[in-house]
């Protein structure tokens, strides 16, 4: 009995007993099923396969995985967890401004004439943009092949090289890398990233901390941290940590986070400080050991402790996720580069610059042992 059409199978066999059936199906594949029970034919009713051989192409395509395997790392953690928003010029604008201290010798006679008003200017402050990009390009020969585990390799290529760039990004806006506003077709501009940002609230440790391009402040980073060595770099300590959080709630910040490279990860999943880790288990199955530790709870509440592979290991920020976003310039495009051989080409673009709406809601350690 065949299922579909009148096609022999291509593999003979000894008659079939009372109640079994032989089934042909298109493309090829011949099973023997035993109906359990009267109505369609289930998947435990199939008790045989075997698979027809069809052509040399399609036994290519047995030997080949579809999947292609990549355990590359894309997670971004700073650019997840901080703002988005956009910019309108390759050098943008913002401004920062603070209370003025509480003062208890504020008492007035009463009756008395006002006095003069106390005026304090804002902060004005400043980034440049960045073009980031990654050229695809693919010959017609291999996206016209048949390719296991891709639709097309312009396809594959494409998907691939926005993860590329997205690490990129990460690494950029988390590197010691001071603004700079380019220089025609020589130099190409930056954007100032975040260890220059943060000044008011930072640790040292021997290094030479970063600069404002103006006075007062104002401006935007134009020097970068310097005096960074392995010969004076230091242990990362939970009184550092504990000193960087109390610095930002004083200012008026909020820390949430922690982000650190792998190896302070570990050393930080060493401190006092370290919400309580237990797991109650009420079945019979062998107990997990927990070796990590994702919340730091201080004096002044909890402070996720985020890993990040692509920031400097020298360094160790304390954030406040809210005062601090990517603003894009120009978005993610993909375009089509002009045709002058056997091959397709496309330009993935992106401006982009960072955006610390205030530097005094984080703080940062530096001069760290990294490994």
């Amino acid at each position: 009995m065949y299922g579909l059409g009148n096609q022999q199978p291509s593999i003979q066999r000894k008659a079939l007993a009372p109640g079994w059936m032989k089934v042909q199906r298109l493309g090829g594949d011949e099973r023997i099923i035993r109906p359990r029970a009267p109505g369609p034919i289930k998947r435990d009713d199939i008790v045989w396969t075997r698979r027809k051989r069809r052509d040399v192409t399609n036994k290519m395509r047995y030997v080949n995985k579809t999947v292609i395997y990549d355990i590359s790392p894309v997670d971004t953690p700073f650019m997840s967890n901080i703002g988005r928003d956009s910019a309108s010029n390759t050098y943008f604008e913002w401004q920062t401004d603070a209370l003025a201290n509480a003062n208890t010798a504020n008492a007035a006679i009463e009756g008395a004439d006002a006095g003069n008003a106390d005026f304090d200017p804002t902060v004005r402050v400043a980034n440049y943009t960045q073009i980031s990009t990654k050229v695809i390009s693919v010959s017609g020969t291999a996206d016209s092949t048949n390719n296991a585990g891709m639709r097309t390799v312009m396809a594959y290529q494409t998907a691939k090289k926005a993860k590329e760039l997205k690490r990129d990004m990460e690494a950029i806006l988390t590197s010691n890398q001071a603004g700079n506003a380019g220089a025609g077709t020589t130099t190409a501009r930056k954007t100032a990233g975040l260890p220059t940002w943060l000044i008011t609230n930072s640790q040292a440790n021997g290094a030479t901390v970063s600069a404002m391009s103006g006075a007062s402040g104002n401006g935007y980073p134009d020097t970068a941290w310097t005096n960074l060595s392995t010969a004076t770099d230091v242990a990362f300590t939970e009184t550092m940590l504990k000193t960087a959080i109390q610095q930002v709630w004083e200012q008026g910040g909020d820390p949430k986070i922690l982000m650190v490279n792998a190896y302070n990860k570990t050393v930080a999943s060493a401190f006092s400080g370290l919400a309580e880790q237990r797991i109650n288990y009420t079945k019979a199955q062998p107990m997990k050991i927990i070796a990590t530790a994702d919340i730091y709870l201080g004096d002044f509440g909890e402070v996720s402790i985020v890993p990040n592979r692509f920031q400097p290991g020298n360094f160790a920020f304390v954030l406040d996720p809210e005062y601090a976003s990517v603003s894009y310039l120009r978005p993610f495009r993909t375009f089509d580069i002009a045709k002058t051989g056997d091959s397709d080409k496309k330009e993935m673009v992106v401006e982009y610059g960072l955006r610390v709406r205030s530097e005094k809601a984080h703080a940062v350690i530096c001069n760290l042992i990294a490994s």
